[in-house]
Parts: structure tokens; C-alpha cells; sequence
């Protein structure tokens, strides 16, 4: 999906790139100072998302939203007053976030975008991966190639995922089941609502209260299985 950045202090569109690097499908086509800019871009770009900031010098990015011809852009407004986010409703945005974007509300964002979701509804479902893939990880500017049997721990953090694999714990901006839709259930089990382990790195199993377990993981973490679930493990590993 093209994007638009749209704000007058360049710092701002800066930072906003920034933030939009972990996201693969927003493809950040342009920038403009104000509307006049915008409009140029918006005619030769063609794009289908805005990042738009509301107070800019002469025009307002309301005034900009308001003049264009319909099939408009999505909008997202990104801003430092807030007395606008009524108006931006209304005008059918997507989101209005406040300065500084906070990164959750940005990807909760980005997760609301019609397109995206009607183009993941039409995808094919991924295939499972196997210990051998490998993966390209990401969190702000760090990345890791990573061995998927090297995936130790994932836990849910929210609408996030935080993967433990050697000294690092990147959050992922994925759900915890969108995460286990992708994982071969041979190598990895969800011991409980908030997290799944690599059975490969278990180091020792105990009994626990009412029936479940307590495993830890090769590095110490301890992570607890319900009775339910304590069962469906022994019952996979034949204990």
C-alpha cells in the first residue's frame, strides 16, 4: 500500500518513517510539507493511504481532506491537538493519533486499514515452518536471521509476540495465535493462554498444583501448564 506522508516539521516525518519501518506492506511512496505539496504527489503517486498532520501553514490538513475528490485516500491524521478527533471522525479517518505516535496505537492503526485486511482475507495461508527455516526478525533498527528450532519462548504481550532465541527478546507486532498458526505443532506447544515453548528446549519437568506442570526451558525460564493443558502435553509425548 503507497503512503503519503504529509506534515510541515520535517522531524516529524522523519520519526513517522521510523515507525512505519516494521511494517512491510505500507510502502512510503512520498513526503510533503503542506497541502500545495501534497497535491502534486497525491496526482502523480496515486497513493492509498495518508499520513496526515492538521495544523500546517495555510492550508489545514482538514481544509486538504475536505477538497479532495472522492475516491479520497485513507486518512490517518497524525497530531499534536486533539481537539480535532471528532471532526477527523466524521470525515471517515481512519485513526487520529497524537504526537508522539505512540507505536501500539500505530500499529492498532495500521491493523483498521480496510485494504490491508481485504488483501489478507485473500491470501493463501502461509505454510507452517519448519526448524530449519529461517526467519527475518525485526524491532526498530535491529534485525535477526534466525534459526526457527532456535525460538525458544513466545509470549504474548497484548495484540504483540515477544520471541526469546539467544540473548534477544524482540516484540514482533503479531498476535500470539497468528504466531501459532505458523509454528509446527510437533516442535512447539501452547502451555497457556499467554505462551508457547520449544519442546526441544526443555531442560526439566515437575509436577505442579492441581495436576499441571512446571517446565523450564534450557536458560531457566519456568514456564507453568495448566491441568488441561499438562494433559494434552503428556498425552502428545506419551508420559
Amino acid at each position: 500500500m503507497k503512503a503519503l506522508l504529509i506534515d510541515d516539521e520535517r522531524l516529524a516525518r522523519s520519526e513517522l518513517r521510523r515507525l512505519l519501518e516494521p511494517f512491510p506492506d505500507i510502502e512510503i511512496a512520498g513526503e510533503a510539507a503542506n497541502a500545495k505539496q501534497a497535491r502534486e504527489l497525491m496526482a502523480s503517486l496515486k497513493p492509498q493511504l495518508l499520513f496526515l498532520d492538521v495544523q500546517m501553514p495555510g492550508e489545514t490538513g482538514m481544509e486538504l481532506l475536505e477538497s479532495l475528490e472522492p475516491p479520497a485516500p485513507q486518512v490517518i491524521f497524525t497530531t499534536a491537538y486533539d481537539e480535532f478527533a471528532v471532526k477527523a471522525f466524521e470525515m471517515n479517518a481512519i485513526d487520529y493519533l497524537l504526537k508522539p505516535v505512540d507505536p501500539a496505537r500505530l500499529a492498532a492503526a495500521i491493523e483498521r486499514l480496510p485494504s490491508l485486511k481485504a488483501a489478507k482475507a485473500k491470501a493463501q495461508p502461509a505454510g507452517r515452518l519448519a526448524g530449519t527455516d529461517k526467519v527475518f526478525v525485526r524491532e526498530g533498527e535491529r534485525c535477526w536471521f534466525v534459526e526457527v528450532s532456535q525460538i525458544r519462548l513466545l509470549e504474548s504481550e497484548g495484540n504483540y509476540t515477544r520471541v526469546h532465541f539467544g540473548d534477544a527478546q524482540p516484540q514482533l507486532f503479531r498476535s500470539l495465535n497468528a504466531m501459532e498458526e505458523r509454528l509446527d505443532p510437533k516442535f512447539f506447544f501452547r502451555a497457556n493462554r499467554r505462551q508457547i515453548i520449544n519442546i526441544a528446549w526443555i531442560a526439566r519437568i515437575e509436577p505442579w498444583f492441581s495436576g499441571g506442570l512446571l517446565v523450564e526451558l534450557k536458560g531457566g525460564t519456568k514456564v507453568e501448564l495448566s491441568r488441561r493443558q499438562a494433559q494434552e502435553f503428556r498425552d502428545r509425548m506419551s508420559l
